[in-house]
């Protein structure tokens, strides 16, 4: 395996971790700006209320991308043992 072949699974591993976290952080994100705003406007400054439902946004969206995310990992583990295989072939 060449410095080539590394630098590609690097390449790949930071992708996968991008497609696994990036849309759970963007849910939380969203949900965070919209709550700031509420908050903003109605001048309640309660830490809570801007907790739960950056949770459940996270939590929901983890759960309506579970089979991407699931699928995701599974191709980049296929690609991982598929050089390995490859590597020990050699």
């Amino acid at each position: 395996m060449g410095e080539q072949d590394v630098g590609a699974v690097l390449r790949e591993a930071i992708g996968v971790v991008l497609r696994l976290g990036g849309p759970p952080l963007l849910a939380a994100l969203a949900v965070g700006l919209v709550m700031s705003l509420v908050q903003a406007v109605t001048q309640i400054n309660e830490q809570t209320l801007a907790f739960v439902p950056k949770v459940v946004a996270v939590i929901a969206a983890t759960v309506l991308l579970g089979p991407f995310m699931f699928n995701t990992l599974a191709d980049f583990a296929r690609l991982l043992l598929d050089r390995l295989v490859a590597l020990g072939a050699q």
